[in-house]
């Protein structure tokens, strides 16, 4: 695996380099091992301090994953069904349109809920309390529906910050609490969080704006949009994360899901007539070469995301960037060419992949 280490190496200085990106770091699991951990730049320009894998990133909508998974451990205990409709469970969820009564847990987590995005993270107004969520919640009564719920595809954070709540109530803790004591902690992912505050001063990030890249006047945090968008964490902890979601819930003797859990994330979900895209629980479904990938990216102000997954081959991709000019997903694919190319060197009877281009 060496020679694969050395042309990740090679394929994102040159990216770096070419596109002037001023922090990045990844993390590369193929079969089932770590063979790639590596943080370039700076974690601010202007200031001195490098880069490490151990520095914490906002990851914005790479979040989403943790709550499906969190709202698959409620569905194992008996405490929530999928089919579940979330007015049901949360009393006071309302929009502005009766068929609000029909949207169900499902409907949220793959999309088809029919509600609306977010309008203003207001993250130069930031809520820290615990009260931030179920306040939340309760604002939505003003919005209207897109469209039935289940008719239609539409990505909407806004319905995942609903479900965040939907966890606390059902579960008797905070979204951010459930989160920790239910898979970071079991995974060791100690340097990670939805509460921005509680990541070390020494460990954060500055996220950077524009062309060239300049620094953010904001870091992206508000607590009632943290289950749509608010995990911190760094490619070091979320190393931990790929290889439970690889091992199908399993890390190091700690379980967090059962196996057949991820028959559920990982098939398609609801069907919609004539859709291209593939959508689980939260995860993104499709195809590179022939293999199945399973992905989510993330981007709020300063910040650029992605996690992807090849489980068939038992490899995995973290990319974290303090700078919203990066194009992660593109960075993931590229890196995932060179997997699949070093193993069809291994076998002379499947056919070459030609390395990843430089982007432009």
């Amino acid at each position: 695996m060496a020679d694969l280490e050395i042309r990740i190496e090679a394929y994102l200085v040159d990216v770096i380099r070419s596109t002037g990106i001023p922090g990045l770091a990844a993390a590369v699991v193929s079969d089932g091992e770590l063979v790639y951990l590596r943080a370039f730049g700076v974690r601010r320009l202007g200031a001195d301090d490098l880069l490490t894998p151990e520095h914490v990133f906002h990851f914005a909508s790479v979040s989403k994953p943790f709550v499906a998974t969190a709202i698959a451990q409620l569905v194992e205990s008996g405490d929530l069904r999928l089919e579940d409709r979330v007015a049901e469970v949360v009393p006071y969820f309302k929009l502005a349109d009766e068929r609000y009564r029909e949207i169900t847990i499902r409907q949220i987590l793959d999309h088809t809920s029919g509600m609306p995005d977010v309008e203003d993270y207001e993250w130069h107004n930031p809520q820290f309390d615990t009260g931030a969520a179920e306040r939340y919640v309760r604002s939505m009564a003003s919005r209207s529906l897109l469209s039935a719920p289940g008719s239609k595809r539409q990505y909407s954070n806004l319905a995942f910050d609903a479900l965040g709540d939907v966890i606390a109530k059902v579960s008797g803790v905070d979204f951010e609490q459930h989160i920790r004591s239910r898979i970071f902690q079991p995974l060791a992912m100690k340097n990670s969080s939805f509460i921005h505050a509680e990541i070390e001063e020494s460990l954060r990030t500055t996220g950077h704006v524009g062309k060239p890249a300049r620094v953010s006047a904001v870091y992206p945090y508000n607590r009632r949009h943290a289950p749509s968008s608010t995990l911190n964490s760094s490619v070091a902890d979320m190393t931990h994360w790929i290889r439970a979601n690889l091992n199908r819930g399993v890390l190091d003797g700690h379980r967090i899901l059962r196996d057949e859990s991820y028959d559920l994330l990982w098939t398609p979900s609801t069907p919609i007539p004539n859709e291209t895209m593939a959508v689980g629980l939260s995860w993104f479904l499709g195809e590179r070469s022939g293999i199945r990938v399973v992905a989510h990216g993330g981007g709020d102000t300063g910040f650029r995301t992605q996690i992807l997954l090849a489980p068939e081959i038992a490899s995995g991709i973290v990319l974290a960037s303090n700078w919203d000019g990066t194009d992660a997903d593109a960075l993931t694919l590229g890196i995932l060419d060179l997997i699949l190319d070093a193993r069809d060197q291994l076998d002379p009877n499947k056919p070459h992949i030609a390395p990843p281009p430089s982007l432009p």
